[in-house]
């Protein structure tokens, strides 16, 4: 019994220190950030977002989380180029067209795909419950106004 004893805590210790080094990630190979460690920036609108990767604000290649308010839709607007964006939560209303009517949406659940193109009038927003998406772009994220018609 004895034995089986030692055995098992010699066992149990390796395991131990093969899971914390495991833990030791080689920061030249892989960054994490944590959900606490983002930072938000909140518009005047209410909506937030944080930066993943790259500056939207520049040429090249960029990624962002958009937390959209409940309430909140944009109005018709282009923006210069293509935009690929997933749900990540809550239920995201997209419209297209000049016509600006959120009774005119489309519902896109949480883990859907969606492909903003480039110089085509959309907008989109939240209904009833904040809406995360990650959106992935070229930069500059410009937004271009469009006037509605009735």
């Amino acid at each position: 019994m004895r034995r089986l004893l030692k055995t098992a805590t010699i066992v149990a210790a390796f395991a131990w220190l093969g899971a914390s080094q495991a833990a030791d990630l080689n920061p030249a190979a892989i960054t994490i950030t944590l959900p606490k460690d983002l930072k938000w920036n909140t518009s005047k609108d209410g909506n937030s977002t944080a930066v993943l990767f790259g500056d939207p604000n520049k040429e090249g290649i960029y990624g962002v989380l958009t937390k959209w308010s409940p309430g909140h839709m944009s109005h018709p607007h282009f923006h210069p180029n293509d935009r690929f964006i997933t749900v990540i939560s809550g239920t995201w209303w997209v419209g297209t067209g000049t016509k600006w009517d959120p009774v005119l949406t489309k519902a896109v659940p949480a883990g859907s795909f969606v492909v903003h193109k480039g110089k085509e009038i959309h907008w989109d927003g939240a209904k009833d419950v904040e809406c995360v998406l990650e959106i992935v772009g070229m930069g500059p994220a410009t937004s271009t106004l469009v006037t509605e018609t009735k």
